[in-house]
């Protein structure tokens, strides 16, 4: 099987380059294997190189023995003047670059030091990335048995008066705890009417008796994310809080049933909104249910109404339709799936059903 920077330059070939700068942390990682920050990759069809500061100079020599270490941060000097002189010394020409991944001073002082022709790319490593192999799926599968196992051993800490912020905090030190890697991402983990927030930030509010709280969190495991969402009640759920909950977990369990190698993601989303068309809550929905997992927590594809993606066998992706009302409340469930040829793997162990605190 050709590795990634094989696979990279057999782009290359076909699309008419001879050098690809990579500068997107995901990206940099996919294709060398380094996990830290602030570096890049300076790839030519004869060699590759990383591109760093004395900072990083020996954690790259023993993560990435494939690429010539090239230490460009020196006084006086950029980062495009690097590329030039590597670029120059194998005669490239054309050279591709993400255009997502590239500030407008960082373009600029590109124009100005590198003589080669520079060519904007999209989502050329995410293409890559979006199918998983063996080993990426098994670090996953590892993220989310952490997240689950974190997600049990908060619940005895959801109770009245306990604040957000509190909660958030027990919350990543249990996947820490549990094994994942010490570089949390920003959880949500919000409560009462705070839930029809999409994405809220934790704050002071003290949780209350009847109160819905929603955490939607997810941990790394060799770089490897999970994400995960459950809504819970304090207390015993009035007839509404009931209502939503159930049309919520059919939302997602009838998503589910869809999903398989072949399925349009829109086709999803058509299911995904089925046990609510005729509901006064389905103006309390929002099209954007899903999204591809990885590397990174928000990957491509993204699943809505208008996508015309299919899914493939080895794909990783959130489903997640949720319900909003506005000073009210909101719930949402969301699991980790890998799609396959038949059906799919569910990654989230944790029960659909509502758990009362």
């Amino acid at each position: 099987m050709a590795t990634n920077q094989e696979r990279l330059c057999e782009y290359m070939e076909k699309n008419g380059l001879d050098g690809f700068f990579l500068a997107k942390r995901e990206n940099v990682r996919y294709i060398s294997g380094f996990t830290g920050a602030d570096s890049y990759l300076f790839v030519t069809k004869e060699k590759g190189y990383f591109l760093t500061d004395p900072r990083y100079t020996e954690q790259a020599g023993q993560e990435c023995p494939d690429f010539e270490i090239y230490v460009w941060r020196k006084p006086g000097k950029t980062l495009g003047e690097a590329v030039q002189v590597l670029g120059e010394k194998h005669g490239v020409r054309r050279i591709g670059f993400e255009s997502d991944g590239m500030n407008y001073g960082q373009f600029l002082e590109f124009g100005r030091s590198v003589k080669a022709e520079l060519i904007p790319t999209t989502d050329v490593i995410e293409k890559m990335r979006s199918i998983k192999t063996p080993q990426e799926i098994q670090y996953q599968r590892v993220a989310c048995d952490i997240s689950c196992r974190a997600f049990e051993r908060l619940l005895k800490d959801i109770r009245v008066g306990v604040t957000e912020k509190e909660l958030a905090a027990k919350l990543s030190l249990y996947m820490v705890l549990e094994g994942s890697d010490t570089q949390p991402y920003g959880n949500i983990l919000i409560s009462g009417a705070r839930t029809s927030l999409l994405h809220g930030i934790p704050s002071e509010k003290a949780v209350e008796y009847g109160d819905f709280v929603l955490m939607d969190f997810g941990c790394q495991y060799h770089g490897y994310m999970s994400d995960m969402t459950r809504t819970v009640i304090v207390g015993k759920p009035d007839a509404k809080q009931r209502e939503v909950y159930d049309l919520e977990k059919q939302m997602v369990e009838g998503s589910l049933a869809k999903m398989k190698a072949g399925v349009p993601l829109r086709d999803v989303y058509k299911e995904s909104i089925k046990p609510i068309e005729n509901t006064e809550y389905l103006p309390y929905h929002y099209t954007g249910i899903g999204h591809g997992i990885g590397l990174f927590v928000h990957e491509m594809p993204f699943m809505s109404p208008t996508s015309d993606t299919v899914l493939e066998a080895g794909n990783v992706r959130t489903i997640e339709p949720g319900i909003y009302i506005p000073n009210w409340g909101g719930v949402r469930i969301e699991d980790q799936i890998l799609i396959t040829e038949d059906g799919y793997e569910n990654m989230i162990s944790t029960t659909h059903d509502l758990i009362e605190l």
